[in-house]
C-alpha cells in the first residue's frame, strides 16, 4: 500500500455564536480552516483539518511521504521530526506534522477497518468531557444557557474565560456554577486567563476569587514558558495550575514538569499531532503530573484520552464549528462516547465543504496578545493608549 498524494479543500463556517477571550473579548464567528486528505493507492484517504498550513502540508507529503506505506506512522513521524531539526519543531511547521500525523492515524484505523481508539490500544470508548465556552463575548444570559445546556447532557465542569474586570469574573463564575448545578452533580470549576495576567497579577486576583469559589484549576496563569512564574502561582494558591496547550515539541514540557511548574498539564493537537500528544502525555505520566486534553474539531483526540492512565477531562467546546461534519461523537451523561466508525470516526459534509469553500486559508494572526497584558503596575489595560 502507498501514499499516492495530498489534496485541500479550504473552507470558512460561520459559527452559532462568537467566541473569543481576554485578549480577544468581542470574539469572532468566523473559523478558516482547512479540510485535508491524504489518498492511498487502495481507494482510502485520510483526513485532519489544518489551519494556515496547507502549503507546508503539499510540501512535507511531496518531499518526505509519497510512495511510502501509510502504516508506518511513527516512523513517518521521526522522519518529519528530522526534517525540520534545522529550522525547529515550531509554529507553522509544527501544526503541518500535527495535520499529517493526524491523517495517516486516520488512515492507518481505516486499514485496520477499526476506530482509532482501538487502532492505539484504549480498552474503553469513554472519555470525561467539561464545557467551554470560550464565551467571554456572551452576554450572562447566553452564558447561562450555554452551560445548562451542557449540564442537561451530564456534564458538571466547565472552564471560563476571564481576567479583564473581577467584579465581572466574580458575577460570571457564580452564573457557569449554577447551571452546572442542574446536571445534579457538585460542579467544578475552572478559570483560564490566556496568559493574560503576570504571576503577581495572578496570586492576588485568585486570593479573591477563592475567597467565594472552590476552583479546580486557573489556566495559563503566567506565560507559557514562565517556569519560575507559573511555580510560584502553584505554590501561593489552591487551585491548580493548568498549561501547556501553546507549546510545540515534547522540549517544550521539559523545563515545566522537571521543576514542578504546573499541576495540570493542557495538551492538544498542536502539540506535534497525535504521535506528539502521546509521547508528552507519557513524559507527564512519569512526573505523576494528570494531563487534559483542549477541545478539537470533532473531539478526534478523545481517541488519544482514552488511552491515557493519567487523563482527566476533556475540554467540550459547543459553537457549531463541528456543522462541517456528517456525524461526530455524542456526549452522554458527561462523558465523550467514542463510535466504532473506522479512523478518527469523521466524515466532512461534501455538500457544506463546497457551499464554504474559500480560496486559500491563510490563518489568522487576530488572537495575539491583548495590549498591556502582564503589566502590573497598570492592572487591567485601563488608560493604556491603543496601538497607532
Amino acid at each position: 500500500m502507498k501514499i499516492t498524494g495530498v489534496r485541500l479543500r479550504p473552507y470558512q463556517i460561520t459559527l452559532q455564536r462568537p467566541i473569543g477571550d481576554v485578549n480577544n473579548p468581542t470574539g469572532s464567528n468566523k473559523v478558516t480552516s482547512t479540510a485535508v486528505f491524504i489518498d492511498s493507492d487502495e481507494a482510502l484517504s485520510g483526513i485532519a483539518i489544518a489551519q494556515g498550513c496547507g502549503e507546508i502540508v503539499v510540501r512535507m507529503v511531496d518531499e518526505l511521504l509519497i510512495g511510502k506505506d501509510p502504516r508506518g506512522v511513527l516512523g513517518h513521524w521521526n522522519t518529519m521530526m528530522s526534517h525540520v531539526f534545522k529550522g525547529g519543531n515550531r509554529g507553522a511547521v509544527t501544526a503541518a506534522i500535527a495535520t499529517i500525523d493526524t491523517a495517516l492515524w486516520d488512515l492507518k484505523a481505516k486499514i485496520n477497518d477499526e476506530p482509532l481508539w482501538k487502532t492505539l490500544g484504549a480498552s474503553t470508548r469513554r472519555v470525561r468531557a467539561y464545557a467551554s465556552g470560550i464565551d467571554l463575548p456572551l452576554s450572562d444570559t447566553l452564558l447561562q444557557e450555554y452551560y445548562e445546556g451542557l449540564a442537561e447532557k451530564g456534564v458538571s465542569a466547565g472552564k471560563l474565560k476571564i481576567g479583564l474586570d473581577m467584579e465581572s469574573d466574580m458575577r460570571r463564575i457564580g452564573i457557569m456554577r449554577d447551571a452546572l448545578a442542574k446536571s445534579g452533580k457538585t460542579p467544578e470549576l475552572m478559570i483560564d486567563v490566556n496568559e493574560y495576567w503576570s504571576p503577581k497579577q495572578t496570586i492576588r486576583h485568585m486570593h479573591e476569587i477563592e475567597q467565594e469559589f472552590d476552583i479546580t484549576w486557573v489556566e495559563e496563569p503566567a506565560r507559557r514558558w514562565d517556569v519560575h512564574g507559573l511555580k510560584k502561582v502553584s505554590s501561593s494558591i489552591r487551585a491548580a495550575v493548568a498549561s501547556g496547550e501553546n507549546l510545540d515539541d515534547i522540549n517544550d514540557f521539559l523545563p515545566l514538569l522537571h521543576n514542578h511548574a504546573i499541576d495540570i498539564l493542557n495538551l492538544g493537537h498542536k502539540s506535534s499531532g497525535i504521535t506528539g500528544m502521546m509521547k508528552i502525555a507519557d513524559l507527564a505520566y512519569a512526573y505523576e503530573v494528570p494531563v487534559s486534553l483542549m477541545n478539537a474539531a470533532g473531539s478526534h483526540t478523545a481517541h488519544v484520552a482514552a488511552t491515557l492512565p493519567n487523563h482527566v477531562a476533556m475540554e467540550y467546546l459547543g459553537a457549531g464549528r463541528d456543522d462541517i461534519f456528517v456525524e461526530t461523537h455524542e456526549i452522554k451523561d458527561g462523558w465523550i462516547v467514542l463510535t466504532d466508525r473506522p479512523g478518527i470516526g469523521l466524515t466532512f459534509d461534501e455538500k457544506k465543504l463546497t457551499e464554504f469553500a474559500i480560496a486559500q486559508d491563510l490563518g489568522s494572526l487576530s488572537w495575539g496578545r491583548r495590549h498591556g497584558a502582564g503589566l502590573y503596575v497598570w492592572g487591567a489595560d485601563q488608560n493604556l493608549p491603543e496601538t497607532e
